[in-house]
């Protein structure tokens, strides 16, 4: 009973902070909804608005999209919205990865091959877009061929890329607040540091799982 307590607090606590997490994302979108071209990020990124037709467009319609996967994308490992009503799982799953697969993802390969911070930043940035469209792919292929432990074990690989939106934002307050460093360096660092450490995590999560099968 006491564990059962200690695990719905700790439950809670991360939801809590997934919760902020999004809240905080929501706000940070909402900056953009005048379409400016010179709202927040957008403001270093005058050369590519200049340069490339493409990239304002192709900029908006990633963060318009992706913000909708987090939120999406947690929903899908509740077991009671799972068990009691299937196909609002369903629904909102299909929701999560026509998000990614059609706009998110691909939009986010081609921001990420002009990704601040030189080619460490665009090949960290290009290896996560790739590794989100993969992995989301995956889980709807192994859906549809009744594979329901894979799928799971690919939705979590692919959840946990898409709180890279998260975790890379938290690891640069962090990285500016401890050690200022240059500008260019914190985004060398947190491409890669945005996204690989929630791999990892996924992986021991998937581990875990599938060794109490």
């Amino acid at each position: 009973m006491f564990k059962k307590a200690q695990f719905s607090i700790l439950q809670g606590f991360w939801l809590l902070i997934f919760a902020y997490s999004c809240v905080l994302m929501a706000e940070i979108t909402l900056r953009y909804r005048g379409f400016s071209l010179d709202a927040n990020f957008l403001m270093i990124k005058q050369t590519e608005i200049e340069d490339l037709w493409w990239y304002r467009y192709v900029f908006y319609v990633h963060v318009c999209t992706a913000i909708f996967a987090l939120p999406a994308g947690f929903t899908q490992f509740n077991t009671y919205l799972l068990n009691k009503y299937p196909r609002v799982h369903r629904s909102i799953g299909y929701l999560y990865v026509f998000a990614i697969l059609l706009f998110a993802a691909p939009s986010g390969l081609l921001i990420g091959s002009v990704a601040n911070g030189g080619l460490t930043s665009m090949i960290a940035f290009e290896l996560l877009g790739l590794g989100w469209f993969y992995f989301t792919w995956m889980a709807v292929r192994l859906a549809s061929h009744r594979k329901f432990d894979k799928h799971r074990d690919f939705m979590i690989r692919s959840f946990a890329l898409t709180c890279s939106a998260l975790t890379l934002r938290f690891w640069k307050l962090a990285l500016v607040y401890l050690f200022q460093p240059n500008p260019m360096d914190v985004y060398q660092i947190i491409a890669w540091l945005g996204w690989i450490p929630n791999l990892l995590l996924a992986e021991c999560i998937i581990y875990q799982k599938n060794q109490k099968l």
